[in-house]
């Protein structure tokens, strides 16, 4: 091995080769993540989640996973500079151009908003919950209720709804830049996750293979979406394909005795031991920290659970080398879901029973797995012989893979088989089948808002990912599964059961409203960068089998290009429509110069059903100032005496009593209004049938009025 300068598999500096920089940037970001959000945690149950002290901590665990995450890394991305350079360059445009198109929702009206004004708080404030400030208004009354769209009241107080994971990611941004820095962080994340996809392909397919998944990963739709602004699906997506790339580098580095010693030249002795260990417990840390992100997280790490299981019951029936991951991985996984769901019950309980409906069968599920998952380790040893029977059984191999095909193709006759519909149940069905029938009035669809379309979904990952991306995944998911029912590449398990996994269960039941491109966001964490991981190890094996059949390097070469311009030409098609238009560009101006307005002890009381969905909390987070809403009535403004009482309550407190609404006529009636916001933007078109192809117009207004006798700012 040559050092001192740049060749073929070299990377810029001596001693380093192209594969270990390639390895090595593909999984910092989950490590550094993690290490965030292990020293963010603790800090905001304590209620000190500032910079003095979450920054040097944050860095400190980053740092330390980064030393123990990367010490001795294996030698298991073979990889030339220019295939290192070329998914750093799609990374980094990546986060340029979505950061150049980024969006700007800040006015509450669904979860982006919600995410970052909850972000906004845990900057300003660094704990929880939001308390009510009911001393601003001369304390609690009937008419004074301090929740709004995504924070719930709960226990005296306000309870953001979502896990704490992405805001506190969020707030770093905010810490660094204001508002301008917050809406920054998702474009950032986005670069970060065409890194750790990339580096999965080069890891499972070939660094060959690498640019390409990760620029037709960067231009897929979803991926757009939600790189442009507050969600949580892509640091979701960070720590699940993080955690796959760092037990890939432990298993490899143990089969392969990268990481032994000389006089250890088989992996098999302590020094590799060790490191794989370490490895793969943090490789099982960073997967089930993915659970603070999004509670869904819950069911996309189930296969782990279960590999960890597998890995625990192949040691107990002897083989011990094959199974020395699996407690370090399964010890990993309960620390890093066991935060989790402490944060969870400490910190969005309110969130959790809103979803007790899907959560509690998911929890009957993991319960499940779990007990299944323990039986099966401990009677390792009895059932050894009789599975390895099960699996010399004739055809077996061929059943695996046909019934992924099949699975595939019932997906894709769903339409003309079933009409997913829910009838309304509860307040928020009935909010949702309202807005379903509005969306299908503009599209021109039969009104029926029990219709969830979800009879769809599989046609939602045609749009997104190409047909061509479609049927080659598929292919692909056969032909693994019958060569792991073979006891071929192993390497495959866990990532296979990963994106199987979420796969068939999110487009079973998305569990989300289906307007596009809203609806694409379930994809984005799994399905999307699963599907293009197989799709590229399909095309890998046309191309292998082209080899295999005589054809010469010239015809290999384009096959791959034609390849890759079918994976390519239909996402980028598809993404065309809305990749070049920002949505909700200017609210972060509108919301400045709404705060800008506001008397400096003011104490806001929103008048009106929409302004007090949309702007409560954001007065609270963005402006700093104390806000409630007023009990409404049948005609979406609160009794005149509610009104006056309250306001003469704020003034007998000291404060500045401020009405907010949608209309000015809504305000008069108490005093002068000023118009302090007019806006008007686009915002995500609303598709039900057809992927999004443009935008739809936005208008915000806000009005204001001080009442009377109370001019002074």
């Amino acid at each position: 091995m040559t050092t001192g300068r740049l060749d073929r598999t070299r990377g810029p500096s001596a001693g380093l080769s192209a594969g270990k920089v390639l390895a090595v940037v593909s999984v910092v970001p989950a490590l550094v993540l993690a290490g965030w959000l292990l020293a963010g945690l603790p800090l905001l149950l304590l209620g000190w989640f500032r910079p003095l002290a979450a920054v040097p901590l944050g860095l400190l665990a980053a740092a330390l996973l980064c030393r123990y995450g990367l010490r001795r890394l294996p030698e298991a991305v073979p990889a030339t500079a220019w295939q290192v350079i070329g998914v750093i360059a799609v990374a980094l445009a990546s986060g340029v151009f979505n950061g150049l198109f980024r969006s700007e929702q800040l006015i509450v009206r669904r979860d982006p908003a919600t995410y970052a004004q909850y972000g906004l708080w845990l900057a300003g404030h660094g704990s929880l919950p939001v308390p009510f400030q009911e001393q601003a208004f001369g304390g609690l009354d009937p008419a004074l209720h301090f929740d709004s769209v995504g924070f719930y009241g709960f226990d005296g107080a306000v309870v953001p709804q979502f896990m704490p994971g992405a805001p506190m990611l969020h707030a770093v941004g905010a810490w660094l830049g204001d508002v301008a820095g917050l809406l920054l962080v998702p474009p950032v994340l986005g670069a970060a996750a065409v890194l750790v996809l990339a580096g999965v392909v080069a890891r499972l397919v070939g660094a060959r293979w690498a640019p390409l998944a990760a620029l037709v990963f960067a231009v897929s739709l979803p991926i757009l979406y939600t790189s442009r602004t507050t969600f949580s699906e892509i640091p979701s997506l960070i720590l699940l394909f993080g955690g796959l790339a760092l037990l890939y580098d432990a298993e490899a580095g143990l089969r392969s005795g990268a990481v032994a010693s000389p006089s250890e030249p088989f992996g098999t002795g302590p020094a590799a031991i060790r490191s794989a260990r370490t490895g793969a417990a943090l490789a099982g840390l960073v997967f089930g920290l993915a659970v603070m992100v999004r509670i869904d997280g819950l069911r996309d790490v189930l296969p782990v659970l279960v590999y960890a299981g597998l890995l625990i019951a192949v040691r107990r029936a002897g083989n011990r080398d094959a199974g020395r991951l699996g407690v370090p991985l399964l010890g990993g996984l309960a620390v890093g879901a066991g935060l989790g769901f402490a944060a969870a019950y400490l910190l969005s309980r309110p969130y959790l029973k809103y979803l007790s409906g899907s959560l509690v069968p998911l929890l009957a599920i993991c319960g499940a797995v779990v007990v299944l998952t323990v039986a099966v380790a401990a009677l390792a040893p009895r059932l050894a012989a009789p599975l390895r029977r099960v699996a010399r059984m004739p055809r077996l191999p061929e059943i695996a893979g046909g019934l992924v095909v099949l699975v595939g193709a019932a997906f894709a006759a769903r339409p003309w088989l079933q009409t997913v519909i829910r009838p309304p149940a509860t307040v928020e069905d009935r909010l949702t089948a309202d807005f379903i029938a509005g969306v299908q009035r503009v599209n021109g669809l039969p009104i029926d808002g029990s219709r969830l379309y979800y009879e769809n979904s599989a046609y939602w990952v045609i749009w997104y990912v190409g047909l061509p991306a479609a049927l080659l995944a598929t292919f692909a998911a056969a032909l693994l599964a019958r060569r792991l029912v073979r006891g071929a590449a192993p390497e495959w398990l866990l990532p296979l059961a990963v994106i199987v996994w979420t796969t068939v269960t999110t487009l079973y039941r998305p569990g989300i409203t289906p307007d596009q491109p809203w609806a694409a966001r379930r994809l984005v964490p799994v399905v999307i960068p699963g599907l293009i991981l197989l799709a590229v190890w399909g095309l890998d094996r046309v191309r292998e089998r082209a080899r295999r059949s005589g054809y010469g390097p010239r015809a290999r070469r384009g096959l791959a290009m034609a390849g890759a311009v079918l994976l390519l030409v239909p996402v980028a098609f598809v993404s065309g429509g809305t990749a070049f238009t920002p949505i909700e560009r200017g609210e972060r101006a509108a919301v400045e110069a709404l705060c800008a307005a506001l008397p400096a002890r003011a104490s806001v009381l929103v008048v009106e059903r929409v302004t007090a969905a949309r702007f409560t909390q954001l007065v609270r987070s963005s402006c700093g100032l104390p806000a409630a809403r007023v009990t409404l009535y049948r005609t979406n403004v609160p009794r005149k005496s509610d009104v006056t009482r309250l306001a003469a309550r704020i003034r007998a407190a000291g404060r500045v009593p401020v009405l907010l609404a949608a209309e000015a006529r809504q305000v008069s009636g108490y005093g002068t209004p000023v118009h302090i916001m007019n806006l008007r933007v686009r915002q995500d078109e609303r598709s039900l049938v057809d992927p999004p192809n443009g935008t739809w117009s936005l208008a915000a207004d806000v009005w204001m009025t001080v009442p009377h006798g109370d001019r002074k700012a």
